[in-house]
């Protein structure tokens, strides 16, 4: 059921990935109290078959893809590591603040290549459209910075139909990250038009299930049957919902880890699939 996509018609990755957001502190900010374990969940990760890794600079705030480069750099062969740029985490609970303007992307991307020990990124996705600064602006600055040779593709994450469209008349868009799960199917429209175009969409929050995994419910009972847990069910459901999707779990749990991943191997039938639907 995982198997694998070409994004971009040249970067292929195996359709469960790793996100990485999860291993930073509290809050997503600052370092975990265990910064090995943190180190050795990337590790795994990448040792059970996940080669597509999704980071953002926002996330620690830097933090993360410091880990990243600490745990797993020199890269191995054919690993793919994504990063975004377009959000300032603050210090407000909820803080997370767009930034789309040139300047800063450029001064964000230029970053997330240090910290990564990169040359060149080879997924730079615009974490969210910036409403103070013109869509065609923000991503014409990414345009720049591929052909400047520091991005390899260039993603999109939180838009709707109206801003893709807007974004490809610039650049070819390779990958779209928006929030999708069994519960939450606001981004079908995108989601299909991605499928059409051969994009890769990547769900955030996958494992976002709701009341479905309540006992007795249409998740849980599912899982039951098969003698797996509902994220793993969740995982597989996303997973047969279109051969564009990438799903990209994140944990700080080594064992929450085993158990999503394992989800790359539960092939849902056709009357299963029909009742989570």
């Amino acid at each position: 059921m995982g198997g694998t996509f070409l994004i971009g018609g040249d970067l292929e990755v195996r359709r469960l990935g790793f996100g990485a957001m999860r291993l930073c502190g509290p809050g997503i900010r600052g370092w975990p109290e265990d910064r090995e374990n943190a180190l050795e969940v990337l590790r795994r990760a990448v040792e059970l078959g996940a080669n597509l890794v999704d980071t953002a600079d926002s996330y620690g705030p830097e933090v993360n893809e410091l880990q990243v480069a600490q745990a797993l750099h020199p890269y191995a062969d054919g690993l793919v590591i994504a990063t975004k740029g377009g959000l300032v985490r603050d210090d407000r609970p909820a803080g997370w603040p767009t930034d789309g303007r040139p300047e800063h992307l450029r001064e964000a991307c230029e970053g997330s290549l240090r910290r990564l020990r990169l040359e060149r990124i080879d997924l730079y996705q615009l974490h969210r459209p910036d409403p103070k600064v013109p869509l065609e602006e923000s991503v014409g600055e990414l345009s720049r910075l591929r052909e400047e040779g520091k991005i390899r593709h260039v993603g999109l994450s939180n838009v709707d139909l109206e801003q893709l469209a807007r974004a490809q008349a610039i650049v070819p868009i390779v990958s779209v990250q928006n929030r999708y799960n069994l519960a939450d199917r606001q981004s079908d429209d995108v989601l299909e038009a991605c499928e059409r175009q051969g994009i890769a969409f990547f769900p955030w929050w996958p494992l976002a299930v709701g009341d479905l995994a309540e006992p007795g419910g249409r998740l849980d009972a599912v899982a039951r049957a098969r003698d797996a847990t509902p994220a793993q069910v969740a995982l597989a459901w996303l997973l047969a919902r279109s051969p564009v999707v990438c799903p990209i779990p994140g944990t700080a749990s080594l064992e929450h880890l085993e158990e999503n991943m394992g989800a790359a191997e539960l092939e849902l039938t056709q009357e299963e699939l029909a009742t989570l639907d």
